[in-house]
């Protein structure tokens, strides 16, 4: 993680299982719960504009979400200026891993992971809540059965003049199109 590794109190790292442009995903052993999870650091940079106040309602937002194809968030928190989140570690691994191991998935196992991740964003579109990346890399494998990996697109939300809770990513045009719902604030 860091070289002033704020989160070894509670986290002994295994691995690095990936990298991208909002955060940095480990393996680690929960101190805690004495479990083996995957914590998600969030880049200073990405932390800075959002602020703890604003990542925990977030969090609670999608904390909230319970569905069989949508991986749970264990807990979150900030510790010295780094927030995180914890999931379940899913041994399967991505969907892109398994596509670039394998190459193409047979018709019918491409259907049923489709109809996972289907079954996933329609019952968080009903809770209010839009993912916004949804990619190989963020559906994960396990036990024959997708789970979109929370990487549910609430990093950059604000109020729009008509009081709806305004989504927004660096890709998006500022005001973007998508919000959550009333009830999800």
């Amino acid at each position: 993680m860091s070289s002033n590794d704020a989160l070894a109190d509670r986290f002994r790292v295994e691995r690095e299982l990936g990298r991208g442009g909002m955060a940095t995903v480990f393996l680690t052993h929960d101190l805690k719960q004495e479990r083996l999870v995957a914590l998600k650091v969030i880049h200073p940079h990405v932390a800075a504009g959002l602020g703890p106040e604003r990542f925990l309602r977030e969090i609670k937002l999608t904390a909230k979400l319970r569905h069989p194809h949508i991986l749970p968030l264990f807990d979150s928190g900030e510790i010295a200026g780094q927030l995180w989140y914890t999931m379940p570690y899913v041994e399967g691994g991505s969907l892109r891993q398994r596509l670039t191991r394998d190459g193409r998935l047979p018709w019918e196992q491409a259907l049923d992971i489709g109809e996972d991740v289907l079954a996933a964003l329609s019952y968080a579109h009903q809770q209010g809540i839009i993912h916004r990346d949804i990619k190989p890399e963020n559906i994960l494998l396990e036990g024959g059965f997708a789970l979109p990996n929370p990487e549910i697109r609430i990093d950059y939300p604000t109020w729009s003049a008509d009081g709806r809770w305004v989504l927004f990513d660096r890709a998006a045009p500022k005001g973007g199109d998508l919000w959550l719902s009333e009830a999800s604030r």
